[in-house]
């Protein structure tokens, strides 16, 4: 055999080697999409007898959605009327009532957004029907209990009416009775201030002061006396306020805004010190800087102020 012939015989070979292979691979996919088709044909067929049932079931269900759906829109309405009533009956609740109406307001304009409801929504509303019913019980509750309250005091106030008069009577005797009790006990709270020593001080070159009863010479008005003891009076930190009064009757103060609010109303003061009061006597010492300002000749007025009330009264002359 020539090579050409034997050549000739080997591509023939391979050409039907090919051949065989791609009937082979034709034959399986025609099997395969046979298969394929016909699986899709039955689940076509079996989503049409599904959508079939659930248009059966739609249908079968249509007149009791619905009637549910009224029954729930009865239901909201009627919780509307009831929530006005006791609005009516205790104003008291007003913004909590009107909050459970926005509520029950707004599932209702969700049933009438939608037409057909699900299973799925119309249990989720007939859920949130029974909580605000539950709610609203419980408003009806306090109301109610509270109107039978209101009944039953107003029945013992028209059959008791001598018996309160007497009691307000007592009552107001009473009252009467503690206040002038009170003022007793204020009185006795009150501090009191004693063994004044005021006078006018006077620069010294080396700084320090000393007393002087000459206008010219002094700078500074100084006040020390003692509080004395008191058991009953609150301790604790407080101010004393310092009163100076010039001879023209004039309060002298370093500020205009130096007031305090006392049982006259409200007091200009000259200066104040806090104090820690522990209920025992406490010397206090209070200075009146004038700012470099010259004194008036005459007699000064000092009055010492605590917790509002005068408490002590001094004087001096400066020459």
């Amino acid at each position: 055999m020539s090579s050409y012939q034997e050549n000739t015989q080997k591509s023939n070979t391979g050409l039907y080697v090919i051949l065989v292979l791609l009937a082979l691979v034709a034959a399986t996919m025609a099997f395969l999409w046979s298969k394929q088709k016909s699986a899709l044909k039955d689940c076509a067929t079996a989503n049409e007898s599904l959508q079939k049932e659930m248009n059966d079931y739609a249908s079968m269900l249509a007149g009791y959605s619905d009637e549910i759906t009224r029954d729930l829109k009865t239901d909201f309405r009627n919780m509307l009327e009831t929530y006005d009533k006791l609005k009516a009956k205790d104003a008291s609740k007003a913004d909590s009532i009107e909050a459970q109406k926005a509520k029950i307001q707004e599932l209702l304009d969700e049933i009438g957004k939608n037409k057909r409801l699900s299973a799925a929504q119309l249990q989720k509303l007939r859920t949130e029907n029974e909580t605000l019913r539950n709610i609203m019980k419980g408003y009806v509750k306090q109301i109610d209990s509270l109107n039978t309250l209101n009944l039953k005091l107003n029945s013992e106030l028209e059959t008791k009416t001598l018996q309160l008069t007497e009691t307000s009577a007592e009552r107001d005797d009473y009252r009467n009775k503690a206040e002038e009790a009170g003022q007793q006990v204020k009185k006795g709270s009150k501090l009191s201030a004693y063994a004044f020593s005021s006078g006018g001080l006077r620069m010294k070159l080396n700084n320090t002061t000393e007393e002087t009863n000459k206008a010219k010479n002094a700078v500074m008005v100084k006040s020390a006396f003692t509080i004395g003891e008191n058991p009953i009076a609150k301790a604790g930190r407080r101010y004393v306020y310092l009163q100076v009064v010039d001879p023209s009757g004039k309060v002298l103060q370093s500020r205009a805004s130096n007031t305090f609010q006392g049982d006259e109303g409200t007091i200009a003061y000259s200066d104040k010190k806090e104090i820690d009061y522990n209920n025992s006597a406490i010397d206090v010492a209070i200075y009146y800087n004038n700012d470099g300002k010259d004194f008036d000749k005459g007699t000064y007025k000092v009055r010492v102020y605590c917790d509002g009330q005068l408490i002590g009264t001094d004087s001096f002359s400066l020459k």
